[in-house]
């Protein structure tokens, strides 16, 4: 029986490839180097039966093109998969899967919750103020930050991380929850005690938003101009979903002006470059009142780790003719 080739486009947390290895019919290859050239990664997927993709690999006509007829699943080692042109793969009768865990709606979750209190609390402020040397002794009026126990939180987007947030903010510091989605959901309302508003009036009422939308042609620049100039001047928001889906250059000219406080961002719209600016004048990076961070929101062991055990079952699966658990064309 011919084994099934399947090509991993970049190492990955190790409990999935086990799995793999562990199946004589399998043949796995994995490319080392880091970052793969476009040209190198067409060259290298040519001929396989699947192909492992992370989310900066693009998957599209040419991609498909490239791998030729013998590719029968692409599995991207991700939740989200904006990357893969999924309407092409349809029309090639290929199937495409994902990798959701819970584990990795807890680690998101987490990280969106610790750049709300490291903003709120002008921690990294602080750290680089006393590293610096600049700390000379208490002062009544030194970095003052904001509390966050009763103030508002505003979710757009009610799906499982941000079920989450609702549920550790509301019962541990007593915030209270607007949420936002493309409908009511009772359900949602009913765990969390929360209250849905329009997005206008959820970011009018908030003192932080965070975002947990995936990234579609009715997300793109969710937040944009209108919607920030919405905002409290004292609020906080923050992206750990898809960059695109804030308007990166309003957000700087917000940011700058002093319209919001500040905003926490793990996402960027044209990432890896920080500012979408091809010159990139580093405006984001030289302000104070911004956390980034370098699309690490998922970034725990216990996430990545599921996220390779997640992506392997589909490949298992695949292999032993089952139904793929995360197949989602």
């Amino acid at each position: 029986m011919k084994k099934l080739n399947v090509f991993l486009t970049r190492p990955i947390p190790d409990e999935g490839i086990k799995m793999l290895k562990r199946e004589r019919d399998i043949r796995l290859e994995i490319k080392k180097d880091l970052p793969m050239p476009r040209k190198e990664l067409l060259k290298a997927v040519k001929g396989r039966d699947v192909v492992w993709t992370i989310l900066t690999d693009r998957v599209d006509a040419e991609f498909f093109d490239a791998a030729g007829e013998n590719l029968k699943l692409v599995v991207n080692y991700a939740i989200g998969f904006d990357n893969i042109d999924l309407e092409e793969a349809r029309k090639r009768g290929l199937i495409v899967a994902n990798s959701p865990a819970a584990e990795i709606a807890e680690s998101v979750a987490e990280h969106a919750i610790a750049m709300m209190f490291a903003l709120s609390r002008r921690l990294v402020e602080s750290d680089a103020f006393t590293r610096a040397g600049k700390y000379h002794g208490w002062e009544p009026n030194l970095l003052l930050g904001t509390d966050i126990i009763g103030k508002t939180l505003g979710i757009i987007g009610a799906g499982q991380i941000g079920g989450m947030i609702a549920r550790r903010l509301r019962d541990g510091f007593g915030l209270k929850i607007l949420y936002n989605d493309v409908k009511r959901n009772p359900k949602f309302e009913r765990e969390h005690k929360a209250q849905y508003r329009s997005k206008l009036q959820l970011l009018k009422e908030s003192d932080f938003v965070t975002l947990h939308v995936p990234l579609l042609d009715s997300t793109r620049h969710l937040i944009s101009t209108k919607e920030l100039k919405a905002m409290k001047k004292t609020a906080f928001l923050i992206n750990t979903a898809r960059g695109p889906v804030v308007d990166e250059l309003a957000l700087t000219k917000a940011l700058e002006k002093n319209e919001i406080a500040g905003a926490g961002l793990d996402v960027f719209e044209c990432e890896p470059l920080i500012d979408c600016n091809p010159n990139d004048t580093h405006a984001l990076r030289r302000m104070k009142n911004i956390l980034l961070t370098p699309h690490t929101a998922s970034a725990s062991i216990e996430a990545r780790q599921a996220m390779s055990r997640e992506s392997a079952k589909n490949i298992l699966a695949f292999l032993k003719g089952k139904k793929i658990p995360h197949r989602i064309v």
